[in-house]
């Protein structure tokens, strides 16, 4: 692991250990508990850096296993046993009333809980979510043998399964259909015709059975083209060159990567 990778996973799990320890600590300072710690990473025997500000000390222990928050009154953080045999003391844990305590305890899940919901939101809105619509996928579907069980074939485009009609490219829709809404038929568009194709009556059970739960019903088909030949290897050597379409292999044809795919799984040494 490299130091700039180290750096940012101890910059993450510092901020991490912050905001968590931060979801007990402002509970309890709404609720005028006092806290006498505020610790990044723990300090047994000695600690890298402390600054006390009001009641509460700041500091950072040298052993990054966690962090924590020293709420007085509290016994399970603090473990000062002493200052719980005293009469409870208005600023103290144990005095607040019962919903009060378990705000403050619970604060920290719930920062998680609301940190990760943001940063996935986040990532959503920023990345957005990929799909290829079905009017797109000129080449129309690549039928796999348990698409091919269905009554599929490589190049079908489908147009409605069921009286649905589909938006995106993705085999997904065509199994839910057919195992949770009953379906039992889709449209295709075959060779530039219009087709129906009624599905077999063990439709569901070849769908959830154990041995096919892997398995796709069908997939994008990829025209099989050469991006880049490396120099000096077997490729160059055979003559292959960029922007060359591969169309078979050992006379066998391959006019989609996923054929040719499926084909070279018979050489695999």
């Amino acid at each position: 692991m490299s130091a700039s990778m180290l750096g940012q996973f101890f910059l993450s799990l510092s901020l991490l250990i912050v905001l968590h320890e931060c979801g007990h600590f402002f509970p309890a300072r709404w609720f005028k508990t006092r806290v006498e710690k505020f610790y990044l990473f723990f300090d047994p025997y000695f600690s890298l850096f402390k600054k006390k500000i009001g009641e509460t000390e700041y500091g950072i222990g040298w052993l990054p296993l966690g962090g924590y928050v020293k709420i007085s009154g509290m016994i399970d953080e603090s473990m000062d046993k002493e200052q719980m045999k005293q009469e409870p003391q208005p600023w103290e844990f144990r005095s607040k009333k019962a919903w009060q305590r378990l705000i403050i305890m619970l604060g920290g899940v719930t920062v998680n809980f609301i940190l990760g919901f943001l940063i996935f939101g986040l990532m959503f809105w920023y990345y957005g979510e990929e799909y290829l619509p079905i009017e797109n996928a000129k080449f129309g579907i690549y039928a796999d043998s348990l698409g091919q069980k269905l009554g599929f074939k490589t190049g079908d485009k489908i147009l409605k399964v069921g009286d649905k009609t589909i938006e995106r490219f993705e085999d997904r829709t065509v199994l839910k259909e057919i195992v949770f809404n009953g379906v039992k038929n889709v449209q295709v568009e075959r060779e530039g015709q219009p087709l129906t194709l009624t599905f077999p009556e063990n439709a569901v059970q070849m769908l959830t059975a154990f041995e096919n739960k892997e398995k796709s019903i069908f997939t994008i088909p990829m025209p099989f083209a050469v991006d880049s030949v490396q120099k000096g290897k077997a490729a160059e050597k055979a003559g292959l060159k960029a922007g060359d379409k591969i169309i078979a292999f050992n006379e066998q044809p391959t006019p989609y990567y996923n054929d040719f795919q499926n084909y070279a799984q018979r050489f695999k040494n």
